[in-house]
């Protein structure tokens, strides 16, 4: 499929798709918007931000009678980020076709969202226990509902929300159509499905390969107390304009995102001790290109799509590949170019030689001209040596490239942020 005038859409929804910057179809919209148009159950299995949201919202558009004043159609996301972005997407693409979107989720005056489900909504995007908590209210009625679609499935299952979904769905018509999407398929997803699907269509999109061709994977052996210098001599040699740092820890985010904050400009956090507005104005901030960094965990990051990223910084490893998948997924999407940058410390040596063992990726050493000159080897415990080539320790001060955001506000100094 070349264009998405092949799919004959509502001239309405054909001119939302054109203003909305939609030209050629990416593989998951190709493969998932025709058997959905049909009224046929999907699932389909494909990383963030490869276009899953389209895929699914312009047949949810084209299923709407805007004469019926009732909830039509019900999108459930596993984080309030994800729930606003697809609401946002939805809303372009159903510009002129009048479908009134509503988004539910916790952190919000529920006020407010009564008073909009008052007036007559046709569509909800919602986080699970939001949802539930408006229909145990009797405020949300799904009688209506024919069009449901679970978006990032296995992050529902990693945040606990299996049982929360499955109480949704019995709330909702058995004639329903219903799609599944989905980064990875694990055993719990697969036995939803097969629960409460009759005979889906199964879209495979890149399911075994979350990384592209354009993206580049390294990694620095670095001793816990020298990540920071090795940080700001990596930023300010790259001088990227987006970048998403990962830290394990709620208490990591916050202080290495203080710390960054006081010698340079253009920092947001995003981590689960932020109120919902402070998680919006972060978001927000760097969406529009005001902030340069965002420093997040992986509970406050996931599912959230933010589109053209140019690099991704691991500050810790994460524990397993699945986290690792998620977090480099964040940039080189949609074939854009990106970078993703993992730092190993002796402890952390385990858990990243298993990553690279089950992930098969080419996880190459950092290149010298990417960081600070006075990088030294350092040697692998016993057990993995042998296994990196030549890991990296950041030594001394750092010096900072110089930028338009990018401003030197002291030295950096050894610290331990998960301390």
């Amino acid at each position: 499929m070349q264009s998405f005038k092949e799919l004959q859409l509502d001239p309405l929804i054909q001119r939302g798709v054109e203003s909305a910057g939609y030209q050629r179809p990416f593989p998951i919209q190709e493969l998932a918007i025709a058997p959905l148009l049909l009224g046929r159950n999907v699932i389909g299995q494909a990383k963030t931000g490869s276009g899953k949201t389209a895929a699914f919202g312009i047949p949810l558009l084209q299923s709407l009678d805007s004469r019926v004043n009732r909830v039509q159609a019900l999108v459930l996301a596993p984080t309030r980020e994800l729930a606003v972005q697809i609401t946002s997407e939805l809303k372009k693409i159903g510009a002129y076709t009048g479908a009134r979107i509503v988004t539910i989720y916790g952190g919000q005056s529920i006020n407010v969202q009564l008073e909009a489900l008052q007036r007559g909504v046709h569509v909800v995007v919602g986080t699970p226990g939001r949802v539930i908590d408006h229909i145990k209210r009797g405020t949300l009625l799904l009688d209506s509902a024919k069009f449901v679609v679970i978006d990032e499935a296995d992050t529902m299952l990693d945040m606990g929300f299996v049982d929360d979904v499955e109480f949704i769905l019995d709330s909702v018509s058995e004639n329903r159509q219903l799609s599944l999407f989905s980064a990875t398929m694990p055993q719990p997803i697969v036995e939803l499905a097969r629960k409460y699907m009759r005979d889906p269509q199964r879209i495979l999109v890149d399911a075994n390969d979350p990384t592209v061709e354009t993206l580049e994977q390294f990694y620095a052996v670095v001793n816990q107390e020298g990540k920071y210098s090795l940080l700001t001599e990596l930023l300010g040699r790259l001088k990227p304009n987006s970048t998403v740092i990962f830290c394990r820890t709620k208490y990591g985010t916050r202080r290495l995102a203080r710390e960054l904050e006081r010698q340079f400009q253009s920092v947001v956090p995003l981590h689960g001790d932020l109120s919902q507005h402070q998680r919006d104005h972060s978001m927000s901030t760097f969406r529009q290109g005001n902030a340069d960094v965002l420093v997040a965990t992986d509970v406050a990051s996931r599912g959230i799509d933010i589109r053209q990223v140019d690099c991704v910084i691991n500050f810790d490893v994460p524990q397993d590949t699945l986290l690792y998948f998620h977090r480099v997924g964040r940039t080189a999407r949609a074939g854009d170019s990106g970078k993703a940058y993992t730092f190993v410390s002796p402890e952390e040596f385990e858990d990243f030689a298993r990553i690279k063992q089950m992930s098969k990726w080419e996880i190459k050493p950092l290149r010298p001209e990417d960081a600070s000159h006075h990088l030294e080897s350092v040697q692998p415990s016993n057990h993995d040596r042998g296994g990196y080539g030549g890991g990296f320790q950041s030594r001394g001060r750092s010096r900072y490239g110089r930028r338009r955001t990018w401003t030197q506000r002291g030295a950096s100094r050894g610290r331990n942020y998960n301390r």
